[in-house]
């Protein structure tokens, strides 16, 4: 496999710097750092799907079960006053 895109030396100087500053916090290549980043995206984008799946099944849950009733939220009462003197 041939270098990242980003430490290939075709990056921004200033993205390339914040890189190299990321990487040796954390004691690893430019390269190293670099695949913990996509690695860390990747597996965010997977629990967002993930997130994303669930909260649409129990906004389903109501259609399966065949009752078509909106969720009924109990009144509110107004907000009491803060005193701020």
């Amino acid at each position: 496999m041939g270098p990242l895109p980003a430490t290939d030396g075709g990056a921004h100087p200033l993205t390339e710097l914040r890189e190299r500053e990321r990487a040796a916090a954390h004691r690893r290549s430019m390269e190293s750092e670099v695949r913990a980043i996509l690695t860390e995206a990747v597996a965010e984008a997977g629990l967002v799907r993930a997130w994303l799946a669930l909260a649409s099944e129990v906004r389903s849950v109501g259609r399966v079960s065949g009752d078509d009733e909106e969720l009924v939220l109990p009144a509110r009462s107004a907000p009491r006053r803060i005193d701020f003197s």
